[in-house]
């Protein structure tokens, strides 16, 4: 989020909170519309008419935005990187399932802390001065990791890392969309920083257990070797990063330091508490594929590869990333009436994949929902910023994040307590009939609100 400008971006979400942006950019849009191919040609200029500075320029910004995707990508999956390490930290140290959901959530209060505390200070004092300290943040934390692999440093270790991410999120999709205005105009879509940004914020996430799950199972060192490859390429992007052009001027005089207000106004609230608990619900079928899922797959389905286990939760962030880049431009409306149609029987798959049990169906289930919960976050997200006058956006938006960070840690630690008394099928079934209600209710009263 940012507080001083007009756009909130989030996985695929662009919004224009102010109306005069739209209607100041339609006489200019129209005045841009070329009346033939020749007249497009004649308005682009050839290489040699750029001049040598202009060129040296883009190839600047060209160099910066894909280093920062990079960076964004593997910060974003370092965060994910002990998902398939869990159960043999679990194995080793001998804690319980609840613990290992502990450990697991306790990286949503780095990310709120850093969110509200921090998360709009890019907007100050420049994208760099936020997006390098948020990688180096990581590298701690990989540190951290390798130095104190205990339950105490895991959970630190997980915290650290929570502070980065929330850092990250926000400053490094201001960037990318900021670093591809500087390219030349003819050489990208109008939406492909978007699209990037898209793919590096959930796709970084699926990468993460994808690779340390395939170390852990055909490299040496399982519980060293993830965190050194990702602490040297977190090092090594956080230098191209500091390469790259800055691209936000610092206000004059520059704003006294405050936290992210949360507030929601009184008329903006039955549309924000139905957002909020869509956004809850979708975040959570997220945590069980970052913390729980491989357990699942080694107790249920007896299947104890690491590899599998990264590949899975991959797959069902990949699946996300994937279909918000697909339907991008699918309005609102439709977004809240498609998102049950997937996520409902991707819950139903996922249970059905433990029940039986099957691999198959599981990570067919996997794929389902991962795309039904981006596409029912992304409804909520969308009402939760409209919903509030523009004067009160941020503080909406803020609030909503909350809501949705308790619903990646919340859930999952109540799923872990409920393992301890039933079988973790019978809890997996309860909690996807509750996460199906939670979203029916909340996309019904969004789509009726509208």
């Amino acid at each position: 989020m940012h507080s001083t400008d007009n756009r909130y971006e989030f996985f695929s979400l662009e919004i224009i909170t102010d109306p005069r942006d739209a209607e100041q950019a339609e006489p200019l849009r129209k005045d841009l519309v070329m009346t033939s191919v020749d007249d497009r040609l004649r308005a682009t200029p050839s290489p040699a008419a750029v001049h040598p500075a202009e060129r040296r320029r883009h190839r600047h910004h060209s160099f910066g935005f894909w280093a920062a995707t990079i960076a964004f990508l593997v910060n974003m999956g370092f965060s994910a990187v002990p998902t398939p390490l869990y159960v043999l930290y679990q194995h080793r140290d001998h804690f319980s399932t609840i613990m290992l959901t502990v450990v697991y959530a306790v990286y949503a209060v780095g990310v709120i802390l850093s969110l509200f505390l921090a998360g709009h200070l890019s907007d100050w004092i420049g994208r760099k001065r936020v997006f390098v300290p948020a990688l180096l943040i990581n590298v701690v934390s990989a540190v951290i990791f390798l130095a104190a692999p205990s339950l105490p440093g895991l959970l630190v270790a997980r915290v650290v890392s929570g502070v980065s991410v929330g850092l990250t999120t926000a400053t490094a999709t201001a960037y990318l969309a900021e670093l591809h205005a500087g390219r030349p105009a003819g050489q990208t879509a109008p939406r492909r920083a978007q699209t990037v940004a898209t793919a590096a914020n959930l796709g970084g996430i699926g990468v993460g257990p994808l690779v340390s799950g395939l170390l852990a199972t055909f490299a040496p060192q399982p519980l060293r070797l993830p965190y050194v490859v990702f602490l040297v390429a977190l090092v090594v992007l956080a230098v191209l990063v500091a390469l790259s052009p800055e691209t936000a001027t610092a206000p004059d005089p520059r704003p006294r330091y405050r936290p992210q207000r949360i507030a929601v106004p009184r008329r903006a609230r039955r549309d924000f508490y139905a957002a909020t608990a869509t956004g809850l619900a979708a975040f959570a079928v997220y945590g069980i594929f970052n913390s729980l899922a491989p357990s699942f797959l080694a107790v249920t389905l007896h299947q104890t590869s690491h590899a599998v286990a990264g590949a899975v939760a991959f797959a069902a962030f990949a699946a996300g990333a994937g279909i918000q880049i697909v339907l991008s431009r699918l309005g609102l409306r439709a977004t809240l009436r498609l998102a049950p149609w997937v996520l409902i029987p991707g819950l139903a798959l996922l249970a059905a994949g433990m029940w039986a049990p099957s691999l198959a169906l599981f990570v067919i289930g996997g794929i389902v929902v991962g795309a039904g919960a981006a596409l029912a976050f992304r409804g909520g997200l969308t009402t939760a910023a409209a919903s509030a006058p523009p004067e009160a956006r941020a503080e909406v938006l803020a609030a909503f994040f909350l809501g949705a960070y308790i619903g990646l840690s919340v859930p999952v630690v109540a799923l872990g307590i409920a393992t301890q008394y039933v079988s973790a099928r019978s809890a997996m079934l309860v909690f996807s009939i509750l996460v199906a209600a939670a979203i029916l209710a909340g996309t019904r009263m969004l789509r009726h609100s509208k």
